[in-house]
């Protein structure tokens, strides 16, 4: 009893190891090649001459690149945290006793920044996007599929806190207030999957950050042509949509509400067919194909004919001006005999309800033929894909982009 005693004393505990369930997305990584591509990269950066401080140890070059892809795995929002952090997941991670250092990682992310780094990273990204999602099938469906596929493009703003004055811009997240901070171009596909993320100046419009993003992401890719975008209400502008037009581009956004007034506004406006219903069963939304001639300010005899899904919001309405009189007398309404208001038996009525319209919202296209219904999804599923769209990896993987695009030192 005594020896059987001893020996299971004498065996191990189970140890409490915490974030063992990112071992699957560490299993990614390597799987996707994802660390493989990273890891050349950056060992071509640092063989350069002009590149002095960088690691040419590839086992050490990995340890810091996962290092900084599992920050947000290990519940840390940047590099800083890595001051106080005494956790054990990045060790299991990496493969080391003991995380890195705050000073040791930031070293490394400013030689990144110094050797410009950054531009051929972002290169590296999209060349795995591409191969990860688009690249499994044979040549003639690829070429199939950039004709029908999807890519969405959204513009973003960061704040950045900093001792220097740094250009500003609207922070949405933020509640609008302009701050100093970093303009991003998010690239992603139909499926929510992450393509490329581009960083900027915080001042930078979004029309100036998304004809350079098209074009490196068909120069790193081999991509002929990305043939169908979706772009958000801040590319609405006349001589963005012309140019992409002339690209032989079809471009999806929204009409701002200072462009139209109501359905007058547009002409050949379609049949109302059904787009969205409550649990009712009750039609709350209609649409409608029509058109739209926009004003270019460059060509005022030239406008650029786009082509609507007109939908009509019943949820939402809108008073109409013409009812909506401030000169008119209150007792316009009322009949003459009750008009008395001094006399003792005199009561007050209701006024009549205001006149009130549905919401309009124009989705437009430089496309000539559409079908209102299919371009009225196309739009409207950029807000459901992208809040579900990013894995891990490829999360980390843009965080990473982001913060080396913080570091460039021209502002």
């Amino acid at each position: 009893m005594e020896r059987a005693r001893e020996k299971k004393l004498a065996e191990s505990q189970p140890v409490w190891q915490e974030g063992i369930g990112s071992l699957l997305l560490l299993a990614t990584a390597h799987q996707t090649g994802l660390l493989a591509r990273l890891r050349t990269t950056i060992q071509g950066v640092a063989t350069a001459a002009s590149s002095r401080g960088l690691p040419l140890n590839l086992a050490v070059i990995e340890r810091l690149v996962l290092t900084l892809l599992f920050l947000p795995v290990a519940s840390l929002a940047r590099t800083w945290d890595l001051r106080t952090y005494t956790g054990t997941m990045l060790a299991l991670l990496t493969g080391r006793g003991c995380a890195y250092s705050y000073a040791y990682v930031e070293q490394f992310l400013s030689r990144l920044a110094h050797a410009q780094a950054d531009e051929r990273l972002t290169d590296a990204m999209a060349q795995w996007t591409w191969a990860l999602w688009h690249d499994e099938q044979p040549q003639e469906e690829q070429e199939q599929e950039e004709q029908r596929a999807v890519f969405y493009v959204a513009g973003h703003r960061k704040a950045v806190y900093s001792d220097v004055l740094v250009p500003r811009g609207p922070v949405g997240k933020l509640g609008g207030k302009i701050l100093g901070g970093r303009a991003l171009v998010v690239l992603h596909d139909d499926e929510g999957h992450p393509s490329l993320s581009t960083t900027h100046r915080g001042d930078q419009h979004l029309t100036l950050g998304v004809p350079p993003l098209l074009q490196r992401y068909e120069q790193a890719t081999d991509i002929a042509h990305l043939d169908y975008l979706v772009v958000d209400r801040e590319g609405m502008a006349a001589e963005f949509l012309f140019q992409l037009h002339s690209e032989g581009r079809r471009v999806v956004t929204l009409l701002k509400v200072n462009q139209y007034e109501d359905e007058g506004s547009f002409t050949e406006v379609g049949e109302w067919v059904p787009w969205r219903s409550d649990r009712q069963g009750s039609v709350v939304c209609e649409v409608a194909v029509a058109r739209f001639q926009l004003a270019r300010p460059s060509q005022p005899d030239q406008p650029l004919a786009l082509r609507v899904a007109l939908i009509r919001n019943w949820r939402k309405r809108i008073v109409c001006e013409a009812g909506t009189d401030e000169g008119e007398p209150w007792q316009a309404d009322v009949a003459p005999d009750q008009q008395q208001f001094w006399e003792p038996e005199w009561q007050a009525t209701p006024a009549p309800p205001a006149v009130t319209r549905p919401k309009l919202i124009p989705v437009v296209t430089t496309a000539a033929e559409v079908d209102a219904v299919e371009l009225a999804h196309t739009y409207f599923r950029r807000w459901t894909r992208p809040g579900r769209m990013r894995s891990g990896i490829g999360l980390s993987l843009s965080i990473w982009i982001r913060i080396m695009g913080m570091r460039k030192s021209p502002w």
